[in-house]
């Protein structure tokens, strides 16, 4: 049931390139090889633009770390109109007046103070740790980008082949059509005269009926593949694409000599993006450890009060003030939380760890199942060209026999029916032997 769906997707997928360019939506036109699609969607693709903006991202947040160990510097400003002046009690002692309390009121009406605050840390081990991994922590942005342009390159890579692969069977669709065409009006040139019977131009009406109107539906389902290349290449749908490349041009060729490698591994992406993200837990190992040293950060204050009853002189007088000096926190105890701390985060080294000898043997076992299938691919897909060769050259002799009155008119329905056969075979062990091509190359790191 799988073939047979996937015979039928590709069958209802098909469509002849240059109608398929008429149809299209008016709009600017390109001329575009494959690597011009995939580089069309390296500066298009909304995945691959959104990665780039991550690793700029990433190249602020560095920024914010290292800014953390630069001075920091606040200015204040306060302005204070004493509706009503505090009030104090005084003893009476103080005035002749024992056993009593006098209210005073203290201060002015009117105070406002201008200042300026720094900082600067002089040692913190967090803080030193973050600068040590500033590096790792935008190449895992930058390892996440390259794995977007990769995955852009594979899908758009893919479309285009079945672009080629459409193309490639609606000519052979067209050659069947002429073909059956011909035979078909020379049968009903014969029936006219009486040397052949209505059955026999009924049965090959049915298998050109079929073929035009296979033909007809893939024409008409060609722009929908043509949108999904323009998806997949992030280009506005109103825009057409001309497809430069050639089927032909496309080399199905033996396997790569990095198939040889055993350490192929690290030539995948995915590989290096575990292997960055446990450095990284690595060094939040590090910055756990850190915690338990203490903080020293210098301290500067400078300061002018100014206070007046009168509204319109109290900037006339200011009183300084301004003072330095140094702020040493040192951790003690804080209910083992930082201990604790410490604790998940080595465990989630030792996880990473693991995760990263997991993807080691699955990529391994991706890398040899894709090396089979491609394998099998070609054998597959060599072997559809010898049937094709094959039923072409039974209708050839069922033809003649039937030409010659030695043989039936079924047996030529019944060849045509297994070229039809053969050529869907074919196209569609040509579509996966292109695809499994490219999943070998993926699945090697040969894609970059």
């Amino acid at each position: 049931m799988k073939n047979i769906f996937l015979l039928l997707f590709l069958i209802s997928a098909t469509a002849f390139t240059g109608y398929a360019q008429q149809s299209q939506p008016d709009g600017q036109v390109y001329n575009f090889t494959l690597a011009d699609c995939i580089n069309y969607a390296y500066q298009h693709q909304d995945s691959v633009l959104n990665a780039g903006l991550d690793v700029k991202s990433a190249g602020y947040r560095v920024k914010e770390t290292i800014g953390r160990g630069l001075p920091q510097i606040n200015a204040t400003g306060t302005f204070q109109d004493y509706l009503k002046i505090p009030t104090s009690l005084l003893p009476g002692e103080f005035f002749g007046a024992p056993g009593t309390f006098i209210p005073v009121k203290f201060g002015v009406k009117y105070q406002s103070n201008l200042g300026a605050n720094l900082s600067q840390l002089l040692f913190d081990g967090d803080y030193l740790v973050g600068l040590q991994g500033r590096t790792t922590y935008k190449q895992l942005f930058e390892l996440n980008f390259t794995r977007s342009k990769i995955e852009a390159n594979v899908n758009v890579t893919k479309v285009y082949y079945q672009v080629l692969v459409n193309d490639e069977q609606i000519k052979l669709l067209d050659a069947n059509i002429k073909q059956i065409k011909q035979l078909l009006d020379q049968t009903a040139a014969q029936n006219k005269q009486g040397f052949v019977e209505k059955i026999d131009v009924d049965r090959l009406t049915v298998q050109y009926n079929d073929l035009v109107t296979t033909r007809e539906n893939s024409v008409r389902l060609l722009a929908l593949n043509y949108q999904l290349l323009k998806f997949q290449m992030g280009m506005p749908i109103e825009n057409n694409v001309v497809l430069k490349d050639k089927l032909q041009d496309v080399k199905l060729e033996s396997l790569n000599e990095a198939v040889g490698d055993s350490t192929f591994y690290r030539n995948r992406i995915e590989y290096g993006l575990v292997e960055t993200q446990k450095k990284i837990n690595e060094f939040d190992v590090k910055s756990k450890k850190a915690a338990f040293l203490p903080k020293l950060t210098f301290n500067a204050n400078f300061a002018n009060s100014y206070q007046n009853n009168s509204f319109g002189n109290l900037y006339s007088t200011s009183y300084p003030v301004s003072y330095i000096g140094l702020t040493l926190n040192v951790p003690i105890f804080n209910g083992m939380q930082r201990t604790n701390q410490l604790r998940q985060s080595e465990i989630t080294v030792k996880k990473s760890e693991n995760d990263l000898i997991n993807l080691k043997n699955g990529l391994r076992l991706q890398a040899s199942q894709a090396r089979i299938t491609y394998i099998n691919g070609l054998q597959s897909l060599n072997n559809q060209k010898q049937n094709q060769a094959l039923a072409q050259e039974v209708l050839r002799v069922a033809q003649i026999k039937y030409q010659q009155g030695v043989g039936s008119s079924i047996e030529v329905t019944q060849a045509q029916t297994a070229v039809q056969d053969a050529d869907n075979k074919y196209i569609q062990g040509l579509y996966q032997a292109l695809v499994s091509k490219v999943d070998l190359d993926k699945a090697y790191g040969i894609i970059k």
